[in-house]
Order: C-alpha cells, then sequence, then structure tokens
C-alpha cells in the first residue's frame, strides 16, 4: 500500500511541473538560439584583424586569467558598471565579437543579445566554440 501512495505522489508532484512545461514551452531556453548570420568562426574573426572588436561575456575571474589580446570585458554580473566603458571605446565601423567559454556557453549569447536590443548596436557576432575554440586555433 505504501508503494502505491509513494506513485501517486510521485505522480502528482509531476502536474505542476507538466502545466508549467507546456505554458512555457516557448519562453524558457537554455541556449538563446543565434541566426547563423550572427555567428562567427574564430577564422573569420581573425581576418577582421584590427576591424574586430573582442568582448570577453566570461567572469571577471577568468577573463583575468587569460583573455584574446586586446578583447574588453563586458558581462552579466557587472552589465551596468561595464557597458560605458565598453560604449567608450567602441567603434561604430567596427565588428564586434562576443565569446564566452564553450560552445554551450549561453553568456556569449546573452551579452550579444543586449548590445543589439539594448545599446542598439549592430554588427554583433557570436564567436562558434568560445574560448575553447580560441584555444585550439591558437596551438
Amino acid at each position: 500500500m505504501k508503494l502505491k501512495q509513494a506513485v501517486l505522489l510521485v505522480l502528482l508532484a509531476f502536474v505542476p511541473a507538466i502545466g508549467q512545461a507546456i505554458y512555457f514551452r516557448d519562453k524558457v531556453s537554455w541556449q538563446t538560439p543565434v541566426p547563423a548570420s550572427e555567428m562567427v568562426t574564430v577564422a573569420q574573426a581573425r581576418e577582421w584583424g584590427d576591424n574586430a572588436t573582442w568582448i570577453d561575456a566570461r567572469p571577471a575571474e577568468e577573463f583575468a586569467q587569460d583573455h584574446v589580446p586586446g578583447a574588453i570585458l563586458l558581462n552579466e554580473d557587472h552589465w551596468n558598471e561595464l557597458l560605458p566603458q565598453f560604449l567608450v571605446l567602441w567603434s561604430p565601423e567596427k565588428k564586434i565579437v562576443v565569446y564566452c567559454s564553450t560552445q554551450s556557453c549561453n553568456a556569449s549569447r546573452e551579452i550579444a543579445h543586449r548590445l543589439r536590443s539594448e545599446a542598439q548596436l549592430k554588427n554583433v557576432f557570436v564567436l562558434q566554440g568560445g574560448w575553447e575554440e580560441w584555444l585550439k586555433a591558437k596551438r
């Protein structure tokens, strides 16, 4: 009898979860989708040379350890403090390449989205593979 009660409780616990999954199915994403036109490979970004501004969306501790040469730190944790500093250095004719740790890291997608939507910037790209891909290409 106790097993049946336990199974019943587990099933009842799933009811709100299923309801939320149905209601939020189009609203929650673990990864913000990025159209292919807004992605860039390490090779493509390197070809841009001085016409690219690199944005590191990783935590400050990781940025301090190592980063793409010339990259600027701009992450979610300190968006309000770092955005004005970035905008002072930003040049409208340059392309912006945002990266975070890996391809599955969502921070670069979020920062790129915020640069496009909140700061109204154009030519913002997300680096495919992120920092890990940069390190592989550097070897």
